[in-house]
């Protein structure tokens, strides 16, 4: 629960502001600057948010390596839900002109801070309570508060879709962003009573016991776990990159098909719901096929699936037909993205020692966010742009980000069943 509330409302508000800029942010904060123009922009706002992951994970990581999980875990929800929540009262360049779009890019970088170490900690922190032979069921469950926050932030966004575009851009907007702030104080409330993961406790009494410090955090995961950090990027490029190529890139790119002119407003949010029903499923089926199977073995079949799947999923988007919509998004995030998102939840905190896991768990995850799915709706829109929005330009960016981590998946190490409580990395 104290892990799932966190990601739950991290992927309530990456929907929300993903739907958002697809949707809403463009003409409400860069309209003086033009359509496509303002699209682009709106897009980098987003990707704003993901350059100051890496960031908030190297910072967070740190901290949570040395004063544990807990008090970081309840940082990091505070600055993800409390920017979520400031950013719907912000005014829009009607009322403050230039000022609006650069509080709106302010409040992206804290939102992103805080996102940095928490999907980490709640990754780290599951891990390590979890019974090793039953890790990747685990370490998975609380990814269904992703699919949760998703359904709730695409499923509010389905609604406010059929509201008129006067409301809409008004004030109605404004509400998913100022209805985050409830999940914040749930999430407050229940790691609160959190107690400290078992491994850290072990780490702590196990360094207390020794004549010299143990080192621990940053400077012991850049000296020791470099490998195993480009490892974890390498993983992520297919699993983060696609996750917000099929959502807020596709929704994107559906507005340049003549046949959903004018529908993309619900037609995308119903998607994301759909994708994250199945997702709900299939997340922890995979992570407990990891347990089984393997990690890499199932980390590979869902990369490899994607790398088939790209190219005739974005052409059949250009049918026009709704029902494709639908099955491309669910098939996409629901079985491709969820192959990958399984087994990585106990792989990737099994990659590092116990002294620098949250902080080699933390960069591998952040600095990929930034050059997968942070920059990949403002590349996706670039590249349609550049093509007059043919299709096999988006189909062959979600190729190529999946043949970059189905080829690390070669170089990775099999880490099913380790141990938590070991200072060095797998290898």
């Amino acid at each position: 629960m104290a892990s799932s509330v966190g990601s739950a409302l991290e992927y309530y508000d990456f929907y929300i502001y993903g739907l958002a800029t697809a949707l809403i942010i463009g003409p409400l904060f860069f309209a003086p600057i033009g359509a496509s123009a303002s699209l682009i922009a709106s897009f980098g706002t987003y990707a704003v948010g993901f350059a100051a992951r890496p960031i908030g994970g190297i910072v967070f990581g740190h901290l949570g390596d040395k004063l544990g999980r807990k008090v970081i875990l309840i940082t990091t929800i505070c600055l993800m839900g409390g920017s979520s929540f400031l950013i719907g009262v912000l005014p829009t360049y009607a009322t403050a002109g230039i000022v609006a779009p650069i509080l709106l890019i302010l409040l992206r970088i804290v939102q992103g801070l805080g996102a940095g170490a928490e999907q980490a900690g709640a990754t780290v922190l599951v891990s390590e309570f979890a019974p090793p032979k039953r890790r990747g069921f685990f370490a998975a469950l609380p990814f269904v508060g992703i699919q949760i926050g998703t359904l709730i932030g695409a499923g509010t966004f389905a609604l406010l879709g059929l509201a008129s575009t006067d409301i809409l851009h008004g004030w109605l907007w404004r509400v998913p962003f100022l209805c985050g702030a409830i999940l914040v104080f749930v999430a407050v409330y229940i790691r609160s009573k959190l107690k400290e993961s078992p491994a850290y406790v072990a780490f702590e009494q196990a360094s207390a016991q020794k004549d010299e410090p143990v080192k621990m955090g940053l400077g012991e995961a850049l000296r020791t776990s470099h490998r195993n950090i480009l490892i974890g990027i390498g993983l992520r490029m297919a699993e983060n990159g696609n996750s917000t190529i099929y959502s807020a890139l596709l929704i994107a790119f559906l507005g340049t098909v003549p046949a959903f002119e004018g529908r993309t407003a619900t037609i995308g949010p119903s998607g994301a719901v759909v994708a994250a029903v199945v997702a709900i499923f299939t997340v922890v089926g995979f992570g407990a096929l990891s347990d089984k199977l393997g990690r890499v073995k199932v980390y590979r079949f869902g990369a490899g699936f994607l790398v088939l799947f790209s190219l005739p999923a974005f052409y059949l988007l250009t049918l026009g037909h709704i029902w494709l919509v639908l099955t491309v998004m669910g098939i996409g995030i629901g079985i491709g993205v969820q192959g990958m998102l399984g087994p990585q939840c106990s792989l990737m905190p099994e990659l590092f020692g116990n002294s620098h896991r949250y902080t080699g768990v933390a960069l591998s995850r952040e600095v990929s966010a930034v050059f997968a799915g942070g920059i990949a709706p403002m590349l996706g829109a670039w590249f349609l742009q550049l093509t007059n929005n043919a299709w096999w330009t988006v189909g062959a960016y979600a190729l190529v980000l999946s043949l970059i981590t189905f080829l690390t998946t070669f170089v990775t190490p099999e880490t099913a069943g380790r141990s938590l409580t070991d200072l060095e990395d797998a290898k």
